[in-house]
């Protein structure tokens, strides 16, 4: 049954279909909102908000209108209204990408100092993603990480397409800059490496 099928349902009475909606979209919003929380060290509530959002969005499902936007980016606009908020009352207003980094296991076909190397790589991404200003971060967790199209963003954040493209640009800028000393001094540390072989 669709997304839209199964709404019907729930405006119909038959609301036993909306537990239905929450298991296709908890694990995904509670990723989204944990990826918004990390940094403010706020995700201990990841849990209680993602249940919030989708109360919220019951409450609200009778207002809803599939030819406005689809049932998932109507939820991550909750969710991450819901983030928002719950940020301003806690009077920290910096959303940030998960910054830990699993280390990954040895395998045989990278060295030791290949693996150490990426692992730092993705670390100073998430930094530099973290620095950005939360619109710009915002989209780009929901194009990069969440595999949304321009227009889903726009409706989430409430801006035109072209002002999310425009986002989507400054933000990559932004993290090509901040990493472009790294990756110049990665260059220069593994020419030194062949010239000493």
């Amino acid at each position: 049954m669709s997304d839209s099928q199964l709404i019907r349902e729930i405006k119909d009475g038959n609301i036993e279909w909306y537990a239905e909606l929450i298991s296709r979209y908890e694990k995904k919003i509670f990723t989204f909102v944990l990826h918004m929380l990390r940094q403010a060290h706020l995700e201990h509530m990841a849990e209680d908000i993602c249940q919030e959002t989708f109360y919220k969005a019951y409450r609200s499902i009778h207002s809803f209108r599939d030819v406005e936007a689809t049932f998932s980016t109507w939820l991550y606009t909750i969710a991450r209204n819901t983030v928002l908020s719950e940020l301003r009352k806690s009077r920290n207003s910096d959303v940030y990408l998960e910054d830990t980094v699993q280390i990954p296991v040895a395998s045989d076909e990278r060295m030791p100092e290949q693996q150490l190397l990426r692992v730092e790589r993705e670390v100073l991404v998430r930094q530099a993603i973290n620095n950005l200003p939360e619109k710009q971060r915002s989209a780009l967790i929901l194009r990069e990480y969440e595999q949304m199209e321009y227009n889903e963003i726009a409706t989430i954040l409430d801006l035109t397409v072209s002002s999310v493209k425009s986002l989507l640009f400054r933000a990559r800028q932004s993290i090509k800059t901040q990493l472009e000393s790294y990756m110049m001094d990665a260059c220069l540390e593994e020419a030194e490496g062949m010239n000493k072989r």
